[in-house]
């Protein structure tokens, strides 16, 4: 049955049903399935395809977002009045990491310390650096730090990889005086980069690829279905015992971990009857653990500082890409909390030369928080998504800070060269923080890493649906293990935390 579609046969029983076969649940299932006598169950909404067979939406790295039949369709309130935006999810076997930027960033040791601070045992430095090294397989950097055989390729882009004007990127923030990085997946990340990313000669290699090898699926004990929405997960006395999907298709287990993402886990929790216990009941859904599900959606909003490229410095592949990544005026102690990121992931015709570069600027850290709920008790509706970007003063101050920080060295001697206007905002818009406020407003995107909608904590954290270690408090055989159960959002990217937390996870559950 391994690697098969469809129904399954008889009455059996599975040890372990893991929901979802994105970044983490791909490492699950390869990682659970190493134990022979482990039967496992893997459960994708999307479609399924061999290790060598995806299509060129999924495989081009200059293709992000993927398309209709391989996206959840999703949107999100913005918090700027009626505003929405779409929240595109990869549905497909390796979820997001199928469709994302192939960006491969680790987070900080910052950000894993203000983890610890919810309460949380485990989750040190050294931990995180093993299972991080436990994933990569790289030649880039110190072999103290990175990992050299792990399922996951990474590779560091080099200077002379880069186009014409990301190269002028990366000199003009390096003579404003911010360091080049050798290596930001190292010691040190205030500075400016070439990405690393996992993307090897333009293939984007997701965790369907990267750890679901044919090898792996070859495995007598590992089934993968694909084109299976799962609606809840079947409770009973407080223990978990299987899932029912869309179509009422039931799957039993003796334990059930869901990986389906930070809109996804939440809404199989709340339809569950796991979940605030108010929106539960304003559905009709029975409670079963009165937990704040949903309550701290975190994500970083984005804006795009663009540039038309001059004639003759017109190249856009590769697409990606180069990163500055620093301290604003306001950040906390080790705080990293801006990222701009310089890459050519638009449509060229958006530019009157017919070629661009995007200056992406993010604020990585952002106090406002926002929530994700049900439309409706039907699996089928999407959940109800609000990010309520820049709610918070700071998140605002923030970002005007680092669009002009942007703005300035897009305008300077250096950039110049390459680039032969601005196109957004535009030079029309007045450097000023009421202008740009207002045009970052209107204008904002997401740079689609939502977290921490189920999230870790200790006894004493009011926020906490899950413990260290993903276990649903109050529910046993329960576990959730993905970007959800994150406390905070990390300063980066978050596609490799991810990936790393589920390594991380089995290590100390299972031993594997």
């Amino acid at each position: 049955m391994s690697g098969q579609t469809g129904q399954p046969s008889g009455e059996q029983t599975f040890d372990v049903i893991v929901v979802g076969g994105g970044s983490a649940g791909a490492v699950l299932a390869t990682r659970l399935s190493e134990d022979p006598s482990r039967e496992v169950l893997l459960l994708e909404g999307g479609r399924v395809y061999a290790p060598d067979a995806y299509p060129d939406v999924i495989l081009n790295s200059g293709r992000v977002g993927g398309d209709e039949d391989h996206d959840w369709g999703y949107s999100a309130a913005t918090g700027q009045g009626d505003n929405r935006i779409p929240a595109p999810r990869g549905k497909v076997l390796g979820g997001s990491s199928a469709v994302n930027a192939g960006v491969a960033l680790r987070a900080r040791p910052a950000d894993f310390a203000a983890w610890r601070a919810h309460g949380l045992s485990g989750w040190t430095d050294a931990e995180v650096l093993q299972a991080y090294k436990l994933l990569e397989n790289t030649s880039a950097g110190d072999d103290r730090l990175r990992g050299r055989s792990g399922p996951l390729p990474i590779h560091q882009m080099e200077y002379d990889e880069l186009t014409p004007s990301l190269r002028a990127f990366v000199d003009a923030f390096a003579s404003e005086g911010f360091k080049r990085l050798a290596d930001v997946n190292g010691s040190d990340q205030d500075g400016v980069t070439a990405y690393q990313l996992n993307v090897l000669e333009g293939v984007r290699q997701n965790t369907g690829m990267a750890y679901l090898t044919d090898e792996v699926r070859r495995r007598s004990n590992l089934t993968i279905r694909g084109g299976v929405e799962i609606d809840r997960v079947l409770i009973d006395k407080g223990v978990a015992h299987g899932v029912v999907a869309g179509d009422g298709t039931v799957f039993t287990g003796g334990e059930v971990i869901l990986s389906a993402g930070a809109f996804g886990s939440p809404a199989i929790l709340m339809r569950s009857g796991i979940g605030p216990a108010g929106h539960l009941r304003s559905l009709d859904i029975p409670v079963v653990a009165d937990l704040p599900v949903g309550e701290r959606l975190r994500n970083q909003p984005f804006y795009f500082n663009v540039y038309s490229l001059r004639p003759g410095e017109l190249a856009m592949t590769p697409p990606g890409g180069a990163l500055v990544w620093t301290a604003s005026g306001e950040a906390a102690e080790d705080e990293l909390d801006i990222h701009i990121s310089a890459t050519h992931l638009i449509d060229p015709a958006f530019s009157p030369t017919g070629g661009a570069i995007v200056l992406a600027v993010s604020i990585m850290r952002p106090d406002s928080v926002g929530s994700v709920r049900l439309g409706s008790r039907n699996p089928t509706d999407a959940p109800v998504i609000d990010y309520n970007f820049l709610a918070e003063p700071r998140d605002v101050r923030r970002m005007v800070e680092a669009v002009k920080l942007s703005r300035r060295v897009g305008a300077g001697e250096v950039f110049a060269k390459v680039a032969q206007a601005e196109l957004l905002p535009g030079d029309g818009v007045a450097d000023d923080d009421a202008a740009l406020e207002g045009v970052i407003r209107e204008n904002l995107a997401s740079y689609e890493h939502p977290t921490s909608t189920v999230p870790m904590g200790g006894d004493d954290d009011e926020w906490a649906v899950v413990d260290s270690v993903g276990a649903v408090r109050g529910v046993g055989g329960l576990r959730v293990v993905d970007a959800s159960i994150f406390p905070e959002i990390p300063s980066t990217a978050t596609n490799l935390t991810t990936i790393m937390a589920a390594e991380y996870v089995v290590g100390r559950v299972y031993g594997k």
